[in-house]
């Protein structure tokens, strides 16, 4: 009888959460179908952002299996972070993990390259089956050549910004360009605490690019509470580590993507 019990404890939780859920996004899409109708959403909230959870807050022990379980929970792209321990603070992966990891999704491999000097790396992490390769504009001496290299390689380019990189370090190499990284921490570690100061930063920059097809991404300190902000100021690519990792995966990027329709 208490086994009994026991199980039907569990069992009613599991049913109440699974409940409560439900009742969550249809109370969200009824809202976002009512300020629709009422001509409130923008066109920047009714757009999807892309999420791109970033495989640093996950388990390296269990990598593949984590960049399955994000695949399948919905994230548009995966973020992976190389880091050398020499222009940032830590170390993680090379282009053999990325090699290792590319089996186990057929989504994009967004490649953020924390590594001085890059040119010299950037054929082995093309090689290994990166789909867009992003530098920092401090990261060598010749940013344009570095940009061509990515290109050349038949890759998507992108430029990484630092919280006090200026984006005015864009205006010579927009046209090889298609995606701009905004950080909103200081490159290094997971789990930082957002700076303010990117949503200007992501506005001038939308305001620079114009139309031109270039994605505009925000890395750092992301969650539901800033999202729509990020969105309405621009951004369309959301780097998520620990606000992704840290609960069920299919949930929290479900969660990013329903803030960002809010803006």
């Amino acid at each position: 009888m208490k086994f009994r019990a026991f199980r039907f404890y569990v069992e009613s939780g599991e049913m109440l959460y699974i409940f409560v859920f439900a009742a969550k996004r249809i109370v969200k899409i009824a809202l976002i179908l009512t300020r629709f109708a009422l001509g409130l959403e923008t066109e920047t909230a009714m757009a999807d952002v892309k999420i791109a959870p970033s495989i640093l807050s996950a388990d390296f022990a269990k990598l593949g299996e984590e960049v399955r379980a994000i695949d399948t929970a919905g994230a548009d792209w995966v973020h992976v972070d190389v880091m050398d321990g020499h222009f940032v603070p830590n170390i993680t992966i090379g282009p053999d993990v990325v090699k290792a990891l590319r089996p186990h999704s057929a989504k994009i491999f967004d490649v953020h390259l924390m590594i001085t000097p890059v040119d010299p790396y950037i054929p082995a992490f093309a090689e290994a089956g990166a789909d867009i390769i992003t530098l920092h504009a401090e990261a060598g001496p010749h940013l344009d050549r570095s940009l061509q290299l990515i290109r050349s390689l038949g890759k998507k380019a992108g430029l990484s910004l630092n919280p006090a990189t200026s984006e005015t370090v864009l205006d010579y190499v927009l046209d090889k360009l298609d995606l701009i990284l905004v950080m909103s921490v200081n490159p290094g570690f997971g789990g930082q605490a957002f700076i303010p100061s990117a949503l200007e930063k992501i506005r001038k920059i939308k305001d620079k690019i114009g139309d031109r097809p270039i994605e505009i991404q925000v890395d750092g300190g992301v969650k539901p509470d800033n999202a729509a902000a990020l969105a309405q100021a621009g951004a369309t690519v959301f780097v998520a580590g620990s606000a992704v990792f840290g609960g069920p995966y299919a949930e929290r990027i479900m969660a990013l993507r329903d803030a960002a329709r809010f803006s």
